[in-house]
């Protein structure tokens, strides 16, 4: 078996600071890791990941990497991805993915609202249903902002509010009960667009699609999928 990656110099510095598990989903992280690999084959997520990821280089920060299953579509212009998981089970997963991926990936633990990396080191970050389930957005967006250089890029693919009203409202109803207890804290009503401008970061080309793309319409159905930027001159 290849060896375990190296932790980055870049991580290294910070990593202490940070809970080695800052997020505890047992139960929810066995169901996601069975649901994610179905859902890349059936649901067309697989092909989200790689438009999600074409055409970046440098390197990369991928924040909530799961059980890792976006590290097989990163380019080989990618020199470097390190991928920050909470939860330890995903984390193990992630790891052994990190195994097999053509380019060099760092898993490390940390939380999105502070993350154990340097300022200003990486070209891009990567968020890939990530969002609807972290305790802060505000500031896992500012932390996100922090690390990227200037004119670096934020990738995102997230599910989010419904454009329909009735949709939307079960949404709401549902975040305010069942829905963050029974998948890890995942929020469907959230509005990751507005909290992307709301960053600081310039938004860029997206698009809105429903995922699974046929089939019933489901509270986390609702998706974006695009780029935003930290500005040059900040």
């Amino acid at each position: 078996m290849a060896d375990r990656p190296r932790l980055s110099r870049h991580v290294r510095r910070r990593s202490r600071k940070v809970p080695h598990d800052a997020v505890q989903h047992p139960l929810f992280a066995r169901f996601y890791a069975r649901l994610s690999v179905s859902a890349d084959v059936r649901g067309g997520i697989a092909a989200h990941r790689a438009e999600l990821l074409a055409g970046l280089s440098g390197r990369v920060l991928e924040v909530g990497a799961g059980n890792g299953l976006n590290f097989a579509h990163y380019p080989a212009t990618v020199s470097e991805v390190v991928a920050i998981e909470p939860e330890r089970s995903l984390r193990r997963l992630a790891l052994d993915e990190a195994l097999r991926a053509g380019i060099p990936v760092d898993v490390v633990p940390g939380a999105a609202e502070a993350l154990p990396v340097k300022s200003e080191a990486y070209d891009a970050v990567v968020f890939s249903l990530v969002l609807c389930s972290v305790r802060n957005v505000d500031r896992a967006l500012a932390e996100a902002r922090r690390v990227l250089r200037p004119g670096g890029e934020l990738r995102f693919f997230e599910h989010g509010r419904d454009e329909r009203r009735g949709m939307a409202a079960l949404q709401r109803g549902l975040d305010r009960t069942v829905w963050p207890l029974l998948f890890g804290n995942c929020h469907t009503s959230r509005d990751p667009l507005a909290s992307i401008r709301a960053a600081g970061l310039e938004l860029g080309a997206f698009r809105r699609l429903n995922v699974p793309e046929k089939g019933p319409r489901l509270p986390s159905s609702a998706c974006v999928l695009g780029v935003a930027m930290r500005p040059a001159d900040s």
